[in-house]
């Protein structure tokens, strides 16, 4: 490890060690060691073409297909996806009596893999979807079932379309006579349990979250640019409740200048060295 960088290992060392409260937020870029991509590349560029919205989605079948097309090609991705060491450190950190929260705007269920608890899916997630029409719920390995039952052509080009973020994969044609599987329940119109781009966070989440946040002595963001407001507004709340603000993250975020701690590194590096030496002074 370079002398710069044990550097910035020292600082968050530091900023765990003097922190016994912490409000965590992460987001997509702790998971791409997950073999899950990101959007936005280090500038906070769109690395894809932008995912469907809650508008699109709920406004035509045809935008359904697409979506739900793609979906097949790229659920296995995230089925598949296991936790790194990122995850598993702040499961320990967390375990440790350190961590008081731990909000996620990712939606693959790696934390909960690697042993957190009462994770505060701000975004929802992947695993479930929901009957828009009767509320019903099924896990998304039984739709991923019917999807391929019923479009074994379309399953055949899985693994051969390249992963895109939240259980994408690229496909821009081909998707207009996939048959969609209705509702088990009542055979109305089956949606993820997400927030798509457009959409609304549920209230209670955030409510949830914000109260956390206010039992906090300091906020940590790991792997959001937080250029979605969902995410950044904790950023303006932690500020004007004067509590410090930490961020590992590749490039640039949207809270720089609310930062008090800046580790412009891959997370799962920083986080995993930086856990490890905080958790053996705590014990």
């Amino acid at each position: 490890m370079s002398r710069e960088r044990s550097r910035e290992v020292e600082a968050l060392v530091a900023f765990l060690r003097a922190h016994p409260r912490l409000f965590v937020l992460t987001g997509a870029g702790i998971s791409t060691r997950s073999g899950i991509p990101a959007y936005r590349d280090a500038a906070g560029v769109w690395q894809r073409t932008q995912p469907i919205t809650h508008q699109q989605f709920v406004g035509a079948a045809a935008m359904r297909q697409r979506y739900w097309a793609r979906s097949l090609l790229g659920w296995p991705a995230v089925a598949q996806a296991r936790p790194n060491a990122a995850h598993h450190a702040l499961a320990a950190l967390q375990q440790a009596g350190r961590v008081t929260a731990l909000v996620t705007q990712n939606v693959d269920g790696l934390h909960q893999a690697a042993g957190s608890r009462d994770v505060i899916e701000l975004h929802g997630t992947l695993h479930r979807v929901a009957c828009r029409d009767c509320g019903g719920t099924e896990s998304r390995s039984a739709i991923q079932h019917l999807l391929e039952e019923a479009n074994p052509e379309l399953s055949a080009l899985a693994g051969e379309r390249a992963a895109a973020p939240d259980g994408d994969a690229q496909l821009d044609a081909g998707y207009e006579t996939l048959v969609v599987p209705p509702c088990p329940g009542c055979g109305g119109t089956l949606m993820p349990d997400v927030v798509f781009f457009g959409g609304n966070v549920p209230r209670d989440r955030v409510t949830r979250a914000m109260e956390a946040l206010a039992a906090a002595d300091a906020m940590l963001v790991v792997g959001s640019s937080l250029a979605v407001y969902s995410g950044f507004r904790f950023c303006e709340r932690a500020a004007a409740l004067g509590l410090p603000i930490a961020a590992v993250n590749r490039g640039v975020t949207r809270a720089d200048e609310l930062l008090s701690l800046k580790i412009d590194a891959d997370c799962v590096d920083a986080l995993t060295a930086a856990s490890e030496d905080a958790l053996a002074a705590f014990a």
